[in-house]
């Protein structure tokens, strides 16, 4: 209880200012005013939205939003089945795919439309969890989203886990105008939102100013909402300037880690709101092609269109958000002998043709998708399309075992013969040269024997800021003060992961030499840098720094426990509340919060490892006893946990 008190009192400090800034936050923008205000005026773009996906990310349960059968079907997976039923008006979840003895929930709330529906249930007052039974659209049946790799009850990532908690997982990017407001004093949620759904005013920030100004623009224009632009919206979205609206829709179709409480104010630069994550191993595969579910905009930042200013309503449409045209003919606006007069860098050529796809034509294979934005599917039956648009390497392939479009439709070929083919039709073409894959992938089982080449690729400008910093990111395991060095010009770099990056690498640096490095981007203009250098400052001599300085470190350093605040109820929260605890050689509150993380995930074996080894470290031989023998409970098997076990059984 002692350890728990600590770290309900480290957060409680965090949480009040969480608290007070997202309070400042409210009163610096306008008020929400709710989709139906604004489809009086703008009819077309509602019609269109109302059919869109976006209108139905989460909808209240009813007859005209609930397509599953919940008259009284059941699904069994593993030996756990689930029922399905409603009453007076109601449906319900009766499952026993719970910790203990069976359930009955309520649904709370609808997930999406297509391929599938999900269902939300509230687990206990204020908690929202997304139950992993769902409806096939398409085939009207019930299948579990990870079928065989379906967790235990007792596991972290059951659906009844922290992994699956729709409050601080999925709402966000499901609803308008949220808020999480977590209490870790009680672990209990108390979240509200302006509007379930993905409205108007997700994309266009809040409409009362906007409103005003429809109303009275004379009166309004004298007196704007502080912030706005000329119409009273946060966000603009102008032709020829893509960044803001490409940054707008990144915010929920990307990997990344949120720095907020909720939605960031529409508007805000995605750097301000979120630390993408980078080309990682088990999200991307080594040439940077898709693997896990990433989202879109760390594949598109790969590309040649988002390089040349191609912008995501260039193809979408983007209050409906289907394709401009159908077919090849959404990629031939542009890709043709015509070109487009707004990409003049385009090269004018026939290419929805059998002489470039060497295919019949009305054939998937004469398809521009089919070879240019590779297919994976995610949750059972879900369709996503890589958006890094690249040209197949199946030469890449026989060389890494990375994928290619050409073996997806061609699985009875070798890669060897896609690469052969590829060789004899495009002769003279430059797409078969060397590449940041071959680095990569080496370094991923490696990266000590190749960190020259990586920094190479992170000096190299040509590459697209998310490639850069991935190789970055690759020489973590392995840097030394004089790799910190090699990167210290990137420092200034135009990219902000690519800063950020290189501030990552200062850590082994003694924090004399440390904090030179580190104090410019204390007040770089991107939040994402300014936290990374501000995880940098522990430890570093700050008393004697002059008043600027000091100010701009706080600053920082507060945003950095804001956002760790923030994100209070994630197990990987609690890991770093632990290291920075140990750093600043705080030992109850280090455990503190490493009991946190195993009680939210109690797989997390680093965790139960941290308890037990500086238990041990502080001569606490019963309290590492009683750690191991709880994390043991939960994994019984896992091999360095009986390490352990071994190493005390001889003290």
């Amino acid at each position: 209880m002692l350890f728990t008190r600590l770290l309900v009192a480290l957060l409680a400090v965090l949480w009040f200012q969480s608290a007070n800034a997202a309070e400042n936050l409210s009163a610096a923008v306008p008020d929400y005013a709710g989709t139906a205000t604004c489809t009086g005026c703008h009819e077309a773009e509602a019609g269109a939205w109302r059919a869109s996906h976006h209108s139905k990310a989460w909808m209240e349960p009813g007859p005209d939003t609930v397509d599953a059968d919940f008259d009284n079907s059941q699904f069994t997976h593993k030996g756990r089945t689930s029922r399905f039923f409603t009453r007076d008006g109601d449906y319900f979840i009766e499952t026993s795919d719970v910790p203990g003895k069976t359930q009955t929930f309520k649904v709370m709330g609808v997930d999406g439309i297509a391929p599938l529906q999900q269902y939300l249930v509230e687990t206990e007052p204020g908690r929202v969890q997304s139950f992993d039974v769902v409806w096939d659209q398409q085939n009207k049946r019930w299948y579990h989203l990870y079928a065989d790799d379906a967790p235990p009850p007792e596991d972290g990532l059951h659906w009844t886990g922290p992994y699956k908690n729709w409050n601080a997982r999925c709402a966000e990017c499901h609803a308008t105008g949220f808020e999480k407001n977590y209490d870790p004093g009680i672990r209990t949620y108390s979240s509200r939102q302006a509007e379930i759904g993905v409205g108007c005013e997700a994309c266009h920030g809040p409409g009362a100013a906007h409103l005003a100004w429809a109303k009275d623009p004379e009166t309004y224009g004298k007196s704007p909402f502080p912030g706005t632009g000329p119409t009273g919206l946060l966000p603009v979205f102008a032709k020829g300037q893509p960044e803001a609206e490409i940054q707008q829709c990144a915010g929920c179709h990307s990997r990344r880690e949120a720095f907020e409480d909720g939605n960031p104010v529409p508007g805000t630069p995605f750097h301000d709101a979120y630390r993408l994550s980078p080309l990682r191993e088990g999200l991307y595969h080594a040439d940077g092609q898709i693997l896990d579910e990433v989202y879109v905009y760390g594949s598109f930042l790969q590309s040649k269109m988002y390089a040349k200013g191609v912008s995501c309503s260039n193809c979408h449409e983007p209050h409906s958000g289907e394709l401009r045209a159908e077919g090849n003919a959404v990629c031939t606006q542009c890709h043709s002998p015509a070109g487009n007069e707004a990409f003049p860098s385009l090269t004018g050529k026939l290419y929805d043709d059998p002489s470039h796809h060497f295919h019949q034509p009305e054939t998937p294979g004469a398809e521009c998708k089919s070879c240019h934005m590779i297919e994976r599917v995610y949750m059972g039956i879900d369709g996503r399309r890589d958006h890094s648009f690249r040209v197949p390497r199946p030469d890449l392939s026989e060389k890494l075992g990375t994928p290619n479009a050409c073996n997806d439709c061609h699985a009875d070929k070798s890669a060897a013969w896609a690469a052969g083919e590829l060789e004899k039709r495009f002769p003279d073409s430059r797409h078969r040269g060397p590449h940041f894959a071959e680095i990569f992938s080496a370094a991923r089982q490696n990266p000590g024997v190749n960190a020259a080449d990586l920094l190479a690729v992170a000096h190299q400008a040509s590459y697209p800021g998310i490639v850069r910093a991935s190789a970055l990111d690759l020489l973590l395991p392995v840097v030394t003060p004089e790799i910190a060095e090699a990167v210290t010009d990137l420092l200034a770099d135009p990219e902000p992961i690519v800063r950020a990056g290189a501030l990552a690498l200062q850590q082994p640096v003694p924090p004399t030499q440390r904090l030179p490095r580190i104090i410019p981007a204390l007040s770089d203009p991107v939040k994402a840098v300014r936290i990374a250098a501000a995880r940098l400052m522990i430890g570093a001599p700050i008393a004697h720094m002059p008043d600027q300085m000091a100010e701009a470190a706080s600053r920082a350093t507060t945003e950095w426990q804001q956002s760790l605040a923030n994100k209070a109820d994630f197990p990987e929260t609690q890991l770093v509340l632990g290291g920075t605890a140990l750093v600043l050689r705080n030992i109850p509150a280090a455990i503190a919060a490493f009991e946190e993380v195993t009680l939210l995930d109690p797989q997390m074996i680093n965790a139960w490892v941290m308890q037990v080894r500086i238990k041990m470290a502080v001569g606490d031989m019963a309290g590492a006893q009683l750690s191991l023998q709880k994390a043991l409970v939960a994994n019984p098997s896992d091999p360095t946990l009986q390490s352990y076990r071994q190493q005390l059984s001889q003290q």
